[in-house]
């Protein structure tokens, strides 16, 4: 498709997301969805004993998808009101069905009716991106469940830790992310019909003051879009405290990708870990030597992004006037379709790290080493004591060691000679032959294996096993996306 260079492009949908999640939130799909809702809503009408005709509705039925977009525009142009210049559009192409067109009904039926299925339809979408993650991540935890490493607490050298492990740590999170939003998918409710203030006026005079048709019209619109939950009462629109939740949840995606992207980011530093790479990418236009870890900067880029977005839906709902302002309308428009685009962005390149990232154990097992012999402290003092040595002693003694094998390292650049030290001090001499064989990583990650597999098969498992079929539809999918 050629692309114009004069006009900004949000690089959302040309350069990040994918084509599926912009089409949710394309014209087409929003304005196709309009005529669908007032099909709808004819059909129901008209089952509820209001005049409208077969031959109507098959009219409707037959430009559901052939919008003339420019049409549309121009009558925008001349009425300032987007949804009566599709109504006037959408009668054009069906003259026997123009005077039924949206009756009863006010704007917000079209457009809150269908951002509620936008949102569906993307939740459902980040669900299967979510679920591709959660199998990649266990792919990796189960791979590197007992591979020791060297765990961090404020970025600083503490226990010994195992790759798998930390990954599971990412797992958890995402994990976390899944149940929120199927929370919100699950008890996402429709507008209907309710009319012009939420107090369906409108209907209740078309069905001559006939309330039990007008609950009945509500429920019969939802079920024929889709919905089983209906949100008990609204002003003009549904409360945008629905959009914060939704917008929440992606925030909570976002969070979770740039835990990971900054951890894998520092790993690259210490060249334990690098994200994938290609044989002709380019890290840098000056030192040609540079393998920068992009898409994980890129997948912290993102996320920075939509993590800021909940703070504009929070005071979007927050300042809404009494039924309704028009003053949500312009910056929902941007919002939530940025949100879900940012996201589903992050997710295939979450995905794409997680499922090719390489680790160098020697590396990591040289800086594991450089640092073992200070946290086995505690174990050769313990051995010591077992073998006749006094506790405060010998813990003084490996206290005094420590510092000055700790000063060799940072002053002169010398390696961890601390073993070395303690196995010359006369006190420590009854265990001096067994010191080497208590230096071995293994011996250092508590249960960390363990937890991996117990991890996996109690929480992680079931929930690939529950969504197995979302799982290979989304896999498929998603096979040769670039990222």
């Amino acid at each position: 498709m050629e692309q114009s260079c004069e006009k900004y492009e949000n690089p959302l949908i040309s350069r990040y997301s994918d084509a599926e999640m912009s089409r949710i939130w394309s014209a087409q799909k929003k304005h196709s969805t309009w005529r669908k809702l007032w099909l709808a809503l004819a059909k129901c009408e008209k089952t509820l004993g209001l005049k409208i005709t077969d031959a109507q509705l098959k009219e409707m039925a037959a430009h559901l998808e052939d919008i003339d977009f420019n049409a549309a525009e121009a009558k925008e142009k001349e009425l300032r009101h987007d949804v009566m210049s599709h109504i006037h559009i959408f009668g054009e192409q069906c003259p026997k069905a123009k005077p039924i067109i949206h009756l009863g009904a006010t704007s917000c039926f079209v457009t809150d009716n269908t951002e509620l299925i936008q949102i569906r339809e993307s939740f459902q979408y980040v669900r299967g991106q979510i679920l591709g993650v959660i199998a990649k991540f266990a792919d990796a935890a189960e791979k590197y469940k007992a591979m020791p490493a060297l765990a961090f607490t404020h970025y600083q050298p503490a226990q010994l830790t195992t790759f798998g492990k930390r990954f599971c740590l990412y797992l958890q999170d995402f994990l976390i992310d899944l149940n929120n939003l199927e929370f919100q998918l699950e008890n996402l409710p429709f507008r209907s019909v309710k009319g012009t203030t939420g107090t369906q006026a409108s209907f209740l005079e078309l069905f001559d003051g006939n309330h039990e048709k007008v609950r009945k019209l509500e429920k019969m619109v939802a079920t024929e879009m889709g919905f089983e939950k209906i949100i008990p009462v609204s002003g003009q629109t549904y409360t945008r405290k629905i959009d914060f939740y939704a917008v929440a949840v992606l925030s909570g995606i976002a969070q979770s990708a740039y835990k990971f992207a900054g951890d894998v980011r520092l790993l690259s530093n210490l060249k334990e870990l690098d994200e994938p790479f290609e044989s002709a990418q380019v890290g840098s236009s000056a030192m040609p030597y540079k393998r920068n870890p992009m898409r994980s900067e890129r997948i912290c880029s993102l996320a920075r992004y939509v993590m800021s977005l909940t703070d504009n839906a929070a005071q979007t709902h927050s300042t809404q006037w009494f039924e309704r302002t028009l003053d949500d309308s312009a910056n929902r428009r941007i919002v939530l379709p940025e949100a879900f685009l940012g996201v589903n962005a992050i997710l295939k390149l979450v995905a794409n790290v997680a499922g090719g990232m390489k680790l160098w154990p020697k590396v990591a097992g040289s800086h594991i080493m450089a640092e073992l012999p200070f946290m086995a402290s505690e174990n050769i003092m313990m051995a010591a004591v077992k073998a006749g040595g006094d506790r405060q002693e010998l813990h003084e003694a490996i206290r005094k060691h420590s510092l000055e094998a700790g000063r060799m390292v940072k002053e002169y650049g010398k390696p961890n000679d601390l073993l070395e030290r303690i196995k010359k001090d006369v006190l420590f001499v009854k265990i001096a032959k067994t010191l080497d064989k208590m230096m071995s990583p293994e011996n250092y990650v508590g249960r960390a294996p363990e937890q991996v597999e117990e991890f996996l098969k109690i929480e992680v498992k079931p929930v690939l096993k529950k969504y197995d079929a979302i799982l290979k539809t989304s896999s498929k999918r998603n096979e040769g996306l670039k990222v």
